[in-house]
């Protein structure tokens, strides 16, 4: 949900659209960094989210950050922004932080695991107190990225030293771009069980709500409205009717324009599919 005017704008909006549980940057998200949130911002985000009964239940981080990337002066840049970014959810009480695993730039994924290990450490080190749940997205896998891999997110997990702080944030087009079949019914529960024997389904924190521009298995990140591309509305029909997740936060990141209507026609849709259900589901 767009923060256009301040963060405390981000729940009016997501009342507009009849949204119960949203997404939002804390700052702009093509910089590395923002000037700090005013006690103010701070105030009339609280005030807001509760007069207008909406959960701001995660913020990403801007897309700039790449924890692992081998270049000396960006990875420094990036475990810093990083850092501000967990200090600002904590401010704001959101409980958890998305980011993507990041870019091994050439290095190869076990190299670039292992320095997404070092600069969490790093970042969990200077906020031992932090309340955030650092919250691994899936990736489609484009170019170098980590995370295409349900392994990818285990391996991290099992390899920081406090995997309490950590979470999973799946997101449907990147993970059927990534080649898990989640348009079926049949594929949706060996997905995920898939995810339950590598990460563990209590890992998972919240889903992003997406349909896939392009086919299955493309390795390309393209997101689409709910029934408009290749998953099609029988996968998200069987997702939000899995008990599994009844109680899981499901955040739309499809294509939005500046009156929202975009995102009223995904939620009805998806809250069609979830029938009765839907009306107490969390989607946004």
């Amino acid at each position: 949900m767009s923060i256009a005017g301040g963060v405390g704008n981000a729940p009016l909006r997501a009342k507009d659209v009849g949204a119960n549980t949203i997404q939002i940057f804390t700052k702009n998200n093509n910089q590395w960094s923002a000037k700090p949130l005013s006690p103010d911002e701070i105030a009339r985000f609280a005030e807001n989210a509760g007069t207008c009964n909406v959960k701001v239940f995660a913020s990403h981080d801007c897309y700039l950050i790449n924890l692992a990337s081998p270049q000396p002066d960006i990875i420094k840049k990036s475990r810093e922004a990083f850092l501000d970014e967990i200090a600002r959810a904590d401010a704001l009480s959101i409980p958890c932080l998305v980011f993507h695993p990041g870019s091994h730039m050439g290095k190869g994924d076990d190299e670039g695991l292992k320095r997404v290990v070092d600069s969490l450490e790093w970042a969990m080190d200077r906020a031992p107190e932090s309340k955030v749940t650092i919250t691994l997205e899936t990736t489609a896998g484009q170019g170098t990225n980590l995370g295409y891999k349900f392994e990818h997110l285990g391996w991290i997990i099992a390899n920081v030293s406090r995997p309490g702080r950590m979470g999973v944030c799946v997101d449907t087009c990147h993970i059927f771009s990534a080649g898990y079949l989640i348009n079926t019914e049949q594929g949706c529960e060996e997905t995920f069980r898939i995810f339950d024997d590598t990460i563990g389904l209590e890992r998972l924190r919240m889903f992003h709500i997406n349909d896939s521009k392009t086919p299955f298995g493309s390795r390309v990140d393209r997101h689409e409205h709910i029934g408009h591309g290749s998953i099609g509305l029988e996968g998200f029909r069987t997702l939000v009717n899995d008990p599994r997740f009844y109680g899981t936060p499901m955040i739309l990141e499809t294509p939005k324009g500046p009156e929202g209507e975009e995102d009223r026609i995904n939620l009805a849709v998806l809250r069609k599919l979830a029938g009765k259900r839907g009306l107490s589901r969390k989607t946004s």
